[in-house]
């Protein structure tokens, strides 16, 4: 493998290296603060629930699912609701009004029946009214009603046990545990004639998201002890089976099996809502027209309700009965998610969230793709485009995902982590820069065998100091020092034991020189230190510090021999003694010379000897 291979894959190495101490950090923080980590998992939750809304208004744009014309909502709407008022003079109607819609849409045979309203106990002052919608009511086998169970205290109000026919069998083999988030302690009864006739009951408690928007419904939920179905999923697998389903199973891949339709189930056992548009998608019936048809006063084409599944509730502004839901326009009446949660079970329409697992590997893919195109990438500019390019790319793929295949991707997190790996692999390209110019530059300035500047840092830097002496009025001073009787040494004790003499001088100039003093390899057994703001009279006392620090030491030859090394020494300052850097060479290296010529082993400043 190549240098440049090498140095790519340790550069990818260091990037891993920081996502995962990134991660850790992070990991750590949220973990010992839960208030950071209720925040961030809200931010991201929120956030992503953004990007679902988003694309299910995009869908609606681009590629509309085609509601079921088969399903007909009669809706009390605000022209409806005027002409009740105005008729009846009172809201709730009286609930006879109710049975004569029932008699009369039943003469067509529609399939379904279904009430989006609350028949809760009997209205005293109209009892007989009552009687009249349950005799209605349990007399046709396609009628459905619903039910709220909640979590009331029991001083409020004691739980009543349900007649085991509205409850269904569930054989649940996945990790759902449906009585976590729909596990229910109370419910408000409706008329008991119509808990224990002939009537279907279903459950019509929605859940929220955390900002109030509709995404999910639970089609089962749990009373106890026993799971209850929610309205139209009753009323919708009733249709499609052709009989009342009394059991039900969820299989180890968290889905809900129908006959051949397996609706995904999300870990708290939600099905996520696949909208087929804005308010008015499906067919909506005004039920004054109704009245009208009941009264004869029906004008034109009468409704046509054969064989089709009507759902009847409250569309009305001044009933309240709306939602919010991402859609378009964001408001839809409660009768209308029935519509759409029953028109999803037909179809087979619901989306499935990718599991934990993984959005984990999307995360871990995006991370090392993003890291890969910095890594790879010679230009900053390409790594950049390519890095938008995949973010945005990424972004059509999560849409296209949910409009083709119902499949809910995750966005958030990954544009995010997009985000940070282009950040943290850039600056792990720096470190790696950085390190790689520190080993190029120390290549270059410094002697392999003693780990001294080397004869060019030496020449480049004796000409600063003297500009940087010129400029500031500032004297500096060179010590040029040679190794008494190197080449006889190195012949009597070998070449390895003079580079280790070698190595061992070095380390001692350096051990007792300044900070600021820069000490160099000049050639050979030649070595120089360059002393900055450096007078001659500190310059020799330096000088005479050093050459008795070596001929102190006791220097390793071998693994078992020791010996002693001594030094000549050569002094010149700058300006004093020179005005160039190689007149203060020579002034030092005659100083040198004069050392070696009188026995070694001494230091010299020429201009210091008397005569």
């Amino acid at each position: 493998m190549n240098k440049k291979l090498k140095m790519k894959w340790f550069t990818f190495a260091t990037y891993i290296l920081l996502v995962l101490a990134v991660m850790l950090v992070g990991y750590t923080m949220m973990n010992n603060n839960k208030t950071l980590k209720n925040v961030i998992t809200s931010f991201f939750e929120v956030a992503e629930n953004r990007s679902f809304d988003y694309r299910q208004s995009l869908k609606i744009i681009h590629k509309q699912p085609v509601p079921n014309k088969d399903i007909i909502v009669l809706a009390i709407d605000d022209a409806s609701l005027e002409m009740l008022w105005e008729k009846y003079g009172e809201w709730p109607l009286p609930r006879n009004v109710y049975a004569d819609i029932i008699n009369h849409i039943e003469k067509e045979h529609p399939q379904a029946l279904i009430f989006d309203l609350l028949f809760i106990k009997s209205m005293q002052k109209e009892a007989h009214c009552d009687k009249v919608l349950v005799e209605a009511m349990n007399k046709y086998n396609n009628i459905y009603t619903g039910m709220n169970f909640d979590g009331q205290t029991f001083d409020i109000r004691r739980p009543i046990e349900l007649p085991n026919r509205l409850s269904i069998e569930v054989d649940n083999q996945s990790n759902i545990d449906i009585k976590k988030k729909y596990g229910f302690s109370n419910c408000r009864p409706i008329m008991s004639e119509l808990l224990n006739g002939n009537v279907h009951v279903g459950i019509i408690n929605v859940l929220r998201n955390s900002d109030g928007i509709i995404r999910k419904i639970a089609p089962l939920m749990e009373y106890r002890g026993n799971y209850y179905p929610y309205l139209t999923f009753g009323a919708a697998i009733n249709y499609m089976s052709g009989e009342e389903v009394k059991k039900l199973s969820i299989d180890k891949n968290a889905k809900l099996i129908i006959q051949d339709t397996q609706i995904p189930l999300t870990k708290d056992g939600d099905a996520i809502l696949n909208w087929y548009g804005t308010s008015g998608t499906h067919t909506i019936y005004p039920m004054y027209k109704v009245i009208n048809e009941i009264e004869g006063k029906i004008q034109g084409q009468k409704l046509d309700f054969k064989d089709k599944i009507v759902i009847i509730g409250t569309t009305a502004t001044s009933l309240h009965d709306t939602k919010s839901v991402p859609v378009q326009e964001g408001i839809y009446p409660g009768v209308e998610i029935h519509a759409t949660f029953f028109n999803n079970v037909l179809d087979n329409n619901f989306i499935k969230q990718t599991s934990t697992f993984v959005n984990i590997a999307i995360i871990l893919f995006v991370i090392a793709l993003v890291g890969c195109i910095v890594m790879l990438s010679t230009s900053t500019i390409f790594a950049i485009l390519s890095t938008t390019l995949f973010a945005i790319g990424y972004v059509f793929i999560s849409y296209y995902t949910m409009e083709l295949f119902n499949l809910w991707i995750p966005v958030v997190i990954p544009i995010i982590s997009i985000i940070c790996a282009f950040a943290l692999s850039f600056l792990a390209k720096y470190l790696i820069k950085s390190r790689d110019f520190e080993y190029q530059y120390k290549l270059a300035t410094i002697d392999g065998l003693t780990e001294l500047y080397n004869h060019r840092y030496f020449q480049e830097t004796l000409a600063s100091q003297i500009e940087i002496s010129k400029r500031y009025s500032q004297p500096f001073s060179l010590i040029i020092i040679d190794i008494d009787f190197f080449k006889k040494f190195n012949d009597t004790y070998g070449h390895q034991a003079g580079d280790a003499v070698l190595r061992q001088v070095a380390q001692t100039l350096k051990k007792n020189s300044r900070t600021t003093d820069i000490v160099c390899r000049y050639g050979g057994e030649e070595m120089s230190i360059i002393l900055p703001n450096t007078t001659a009279e500190e310059a020799m006392f330096s000088a005479n510090r050093i050459h008795k620090a070596v001929a102190e030491r006791d220097f390793q030859l071998n693994p078992t021999e020791t010996g002693k090394v001594t030094i000549s020494v050569g002094v010149a300052t700058f300006p004093d003694n020179a005005e160039t850097a190689q007149d203060l060479i020579e002034f030092a290296d005659k100083g040198l010379y004069y050392a070696k010529e009188h026995g070694r082993n001494q230091v010299v400043k020429i201009d210091t000897i008397k005569g």
